[in-house]
């Protein structure tokens, strides 16, 4: 909130009252970034702040004035009363509830603070006030900008509603590039010390675009030039990364607004932003000086993008010449498979380029898990089951394993293969007196315990590890037991593909002698 011709002169003779208010329950919080009252009597120049309970001031001229006011209510009457003076800028404030106690006025720059990261919430309305900015969001702004207009600037927050930034303070740079974004212009900038970024949540990377099949259009222009040769401008050059002329439209009546360029990204992403340029020729003076956008996914209509305060269809502000690019921010962003820009006005004809900015959608817990699990599971998986809390992971059909070990990829330490050695020893023994007369169950049920062994063999059920004992050997079962889980997930594989091939063999012995 400012006075009228903020940071001009203040009018004569005037009396302004605003109430303002945040949700019941929630204290105010009002922070002074500037006022330049010249009287020094507040008898007829003043600011004052009323609630319910509570009076604040009267303000003006060169007394001191509290920096922030933190209210004791939810409400509160800004009265600001002039009368006739020669100058004075008036004031400017900011305001939010005591949610956000590290609140700061738009007039706050990057080298008031000396750490080199912090937080701080931007109020809303800072897009227009008056200092200047110079850098970009990619290499960094100088240090003397104002933060929360090179936070708009840079697509962190919305002007209309502000929200929380994080900066990081950086080596200065020998020169700052300045770009339109977002309703804000970035000068370009000398030298200085230090440069501020912001943090952000990495959604911003170009989305790739497939010209022939992702982008279409309403229309395109087709002329022929001087040697004869048909020139096109269609929808397949509007790639912004693209050399040579743009997508331009086939009409250019500047009452004509069906006009569209419609990309296609293959499946519903998470977009944050476009950057757009005209024709990018210099003898083709073409470009969007505004544009709406629509979207929509599979089996559904298209909807407008809309404003977050009013609801209403949201205008972009494009570009002003044919070659700078224009980056613009959806704060909140668009997810969507299809998006059309709809050109609103333009300079001579429709000409365009662009580049979406997004990622791909973020994948839920579940899936998160499943890619945790493939990233883990041997190469011989095919494919993995979620049940609760364990997971079965299907062999390669047992034709496709290999025959023979491969001793580059399957490294066994000395003293697991002795144990392996001696294990299948045991069985041995144990196999033969099996034939001889096994007191404890038929030959027939030591069968199917030895296939239901290999049946899943890559499977882990809780803490079904591969261990083997000895009566009489106490050393190498401690040694065995300090295998761990990822050791058991690199030895299971050999270990299981042995017991399954002796089994085998062991089988048709038998049948043989039956």
């Amino acid at each position: 909130m400012t006075s009228k011709n903020y940071p001009g002169t203040y009018p004569n003779h005037t009396i302004c009252e605003k109430t303002i208010t945040v949700p019941k329950g929630k204290r105010l919080i009002l922070r002074l970034g500037d006022l330049d009252i010249e009287s020094q009597t507040c008898a007829s120049d003043y600011l004052l702040f009323t609630s319910s309970s509570d009076q604040y001031g009267p303000y003006c001229g060169s007394m001191a004035v509290p920096k922030e006011l933190l209210l004791n209510t939810s409400e509160v009457t800004v009265r600001f009363e002039s009368g006739s003076h020669i100058s004075g800028r008036g004031f400017l404030l900011t305001y939010a509830s005591s949610d956000h106690p590290d609140l700061i006025t738009c007039l706050e720059r990057a080298n008031h603070y000396l750490k080199t990261e912090y937080s701080k919430f931007c109020p809303a309305g800072c897009r227009d006030i008056a200092g200047d900015i110079s850098g970009n969001v990619v290499h960094g702004y100088r240090d003397t900008s104002l933060l929360c207009k090179a936070a708009i600037h840079a697509g962190v927050i919305a002007d209309e509603v502000g929200g929380q930034i994080g900066v990081l303070l950086r080596r200065g740079m020998s020169r700052y590039e300045g770009i339109l974004a977002n309703g804000v212009l970035s000068r370009h900038g000398s030298l200085s010390d230090k440069r501020f970024l912001f943090t952000s949540n990495g959604c911003s990377r170009s989305l790739s675009l497939e010209p022939d099949r992702q982008i279409r259009a309403s229309s395109s222009w087709e002329w022929i030039n001087e040697t004869g040769d048909q020139v096109r401008w269609s929808p397949g050059q509007a790639r912004l990364q693209d050399q040579g002329p743009s997508w331009a439209s086939g009409d250019r009546s500047k009452n004509h607004k069906r006009e569209w360029l419609r990309i296609d990204l293959g499946e519903k992403k998470k977009i944050t932003g476009i950057r757009t340029t005209g024709s990018t020729q210099s003898n083709f003076n073409f470009y969007v000086k505004s544009f709406v956008m629509n979207f929509r996914n599979n089996n559904s209509k298209w909807e407008t993008y809309k404003g977050i305060v009013n609801n209403e269809e949201k205008v972009f502000q494009g570009n002003s010449n044919f070659r700078d690019p224009v980056r613009n921010n959806f704060i909140p962003p668009i997810v969507a498979r299809y998006v059309r820009v709809i050109p609103q006005t333009w300079h001579q004809r429709i000409a365009l380029k662009v580049e979406l900015l997004g990622c791909q959608i973020a994948p839920s817990r579940t899936q998160g898990n499943d890619s945790l699990v493939w990233s883990k599971t041997s190469l011989n998986t095919v494919g993995s089951t979620n049940r609760e809390d364990e997971t079965i992971l299907k062999p390669i059909p047992s034709e496709e394993m290999p025959k023979g070990l491969n001793v580059i990829t399957i490294v066994t330490p000395l003293v697991l293969l002795v144990l392996l050695v001696a294990g299948v020893g045991i069985f041995v023994v144990l196999r033969k007196r099996k034939k001889k007369g096994n007191p404890y169950g038929s030959a027939k049920a030591q069968k199917t315990d030895c296939w239901k062994q290999i049946k899943y063999p890559f499977a882990r059920h809780q803490s079904a590890e591969f261990t083997i004992s000895y009566d009489n050997g106490k050393e190498m079962t401690q040694k065995l037991d300090l295998i761990t889980s990822d050791m058991a997930g690199r030895y299971q594989v050999s270990v299981t593909m042995l017991l399954a091939r002796r089994c085998c063999l062991w089988e048709r012995g038998d049948q043989e002698e039956k």
